[in-house]
């Protein structure tokens, strides 16, 4: 008779997912592999001298010690203390918060795990993508930390839970407005009274800043008008919903440190959107391939509150799906979930050629033809299928994460490229696709993908040793900034196939 109780069973799932992300860390940036004895891969912690062994995997799990010569078990928080200690001898500094935003990361996905048993997953194939990250980004010591608030303030508008919820709408005073593009999208979301503008706003966002908007809704710049009279979706990017209605996206700020940055619309991102977006719209409409970009239309805000309350409107689906086509999140086909083709198809050879002749050409023809660095990573990418769930098309989002050539240099835009599209993208599609069908090799198909673009950067990267892999537990245990993107090498499968 099994007398394991449920809270235990979701405790122990809660640490493996967050020890996996963690442990992906740290054997990525910091330990050091010893010679495998035969059993397990052995580490040294450099800072410590201690030895760390795992069982490995993509999503690596069991960690241990070794400690007065026996091998000893690490739970979450253990391992959590254990990371600390080598990153304060390792760097020399203390760590800040992200020691607390590891423990909060490994508690939201237990919370997660709970809420997610009893919800219902959504009929659409693409809105159980979008919400399907338990793990989230693989390699982040803290990919679900949410804040430190208290489960209450973010679970309801958590995309992990199957959350779907009405937005909130406010008026502002039509002198108050500021918006850049294209939203009339906003006006049709309800009815603003004479002199305003309508602003839909993330219910938990105005949780965050709301005392601070109180003089605005006291001297009538702001009113408040009820909520929307249809329930969106969060996306996995959390602050993004979709309205399958109106077939519609927004974006909103959310003042939540999630992963590396807190989840605002800068000033100085929403100034250069529109921009961006022109640029990358062109690359990709004169890439000859059926991909499609989701543009980032235009944004609206209040003058007096111009980040916290900013709102951009991006494209939905239907004006660029492929007919017949069903779009998926490529970050959902890494992490599984029900239907996903990338389990269930029958030739998985053919499907990763099929899915690297949709995703691979538009981001080396946008870059090496027009400047466009497109942020092609797991997130930004959607990928979809026909109706054998066969990839047809790629469709990429997200002009605040887009580069344009010379705002970066070439060799910088280029790294950033091959990091977004190769290490988090393909990388992660590739290894999910082993796993589920053993006995592939997916790196000579991607090689073969790739040496067909006449890029003057495509016979060094086939030939490089190393790719570059972003650091994420060290950028957070500095406390740089989270755009500041610094790359360790890490070995290249694409070479000497």
């Amino acid at each position: 008779m099994d007398l394991t109780s449920p809270t235990d069973v979701v405790g122990r799932r809660a640490d493996a997912y967050a020890a996996a992300a963690l442990l992906n860390c740290l054997l990525r940036e910091v330990a050091e592999p010893l010679p495998d004895p035969g059993g397990r891969p052995a580490h040294r912690l450099p800072g410590t001298g201690r030895l760390l062994r795992v069982r490995p995997g993509r999503r690596p799990a069991d960690p241990e010690v070794h400690v007065a010569g026996d091998w000893h078990r690490l739970g979450h928080t253990e391992l959590v203390k254990l990371v600390a200690e080598e990153l304060r001898r390792h760097t020399g500094l203390p760590g800040g918060d992200l020691p607390a935003e590891m423990i909060d990361s490994r508690e939201a996905v237990a919370a997660l795990l709970t809420a997610r048993a009893r919800a219902t997953a959504p009929e659409d194939p693409y809105l159980r993508s979008e919400q399907s990250l338990i793990t989230g980004h693989p390699y982040h010591p803290a990919p679900k930390a949410r804040g430190g608030g208290p489960v209450a303030s973010w679970l309801p508008y958590a995309p992990e839970a199957h959350a779907h919820f009405p937005l909130v709408l406010l008026g502002v005073r039509e002198d108050q407005v500021a918006e850049e593009g294209d939203t009339r999208a906003l006006d049709a979301l309800g009815t603003a009274p004479p002199g305003y503008r309508l602003l839909p706003a993330h219910p938990w966002q105005l949780d965050l800043v709301g005392h601070d908007l109180a003089p605005a809704f006291a001297d009538g710049r702001l009113v408040r008008l009820g909520t929307t009279a249809f329930d969106t979706w969060p996306t996995a990017a959390i602050r993004t919903v979709y309205e399958p209605g109106r077939d519609l996206f927004l974006k909103f700020s959310l003042d939540v440190r999630i992963t590396n940055d807190i989840r605002r619309l800068w000033r100085h991102d929403l100034l250069k959107v529109r921009r961006t977006d022109t640029a990358v719209a062109g690359a990709i409409a004169a890439s000859g391939a059926p991909a499609a970009w989701l543009s980032d239309r235009g944004y609206r805000s209040a003058a007096f509150a111009f980040e916290e309350l900013a709102v951009l409107v991006r494209d939905g689906l239907r004006g660029h799906l492929l007919d017949g086509a069903t779009p998926l999140l490529a970050a959902g086909l890494a992490e599984g979930f029900d239907g996903s083709p990338l389990a269930g198809t029958p030739d998985p050879r053919a499907w990763w050629e099929a899915y690297l002749r949709q995703v691979v050409p538009p981001a080396l023809t946008a870059f090496d033809g027009h400047g466009v660095v497109l942020e092609a990573h797991l997130q930004n990418t959607l990928v979809a299928v026909d109706g054998a769930g066969m990839p047809v098309q790629a469709l990429f989002r997200d002009a605040e994460g887009a580069k344009v050539l010379p705002d970066v240099s070439r060799a910088a835009g280029w790294e950033r490229l091959v990091y977004c599209l190769v290490v988090n993208h393909l990388a992660e599609i590739a290894a999910a696709l082993a796993e589920h069908h053993p006995g592939l090799d997916p790196w000579p198909a991607a090689r073969r993908e790739l040496a067909r673009h006449d890029l003057p950067e495509i016979p060094a990267l086939l030939a490089s040793p190393s790719l570059p892999g972003k650091t994420n537990l060290l950028l957070r245990w500095t406390g740089a900034d989270g755009a500041d993107a610094r790359y360790l090498p890490l070995p290249n499968p694409l070479r000497g196939i």
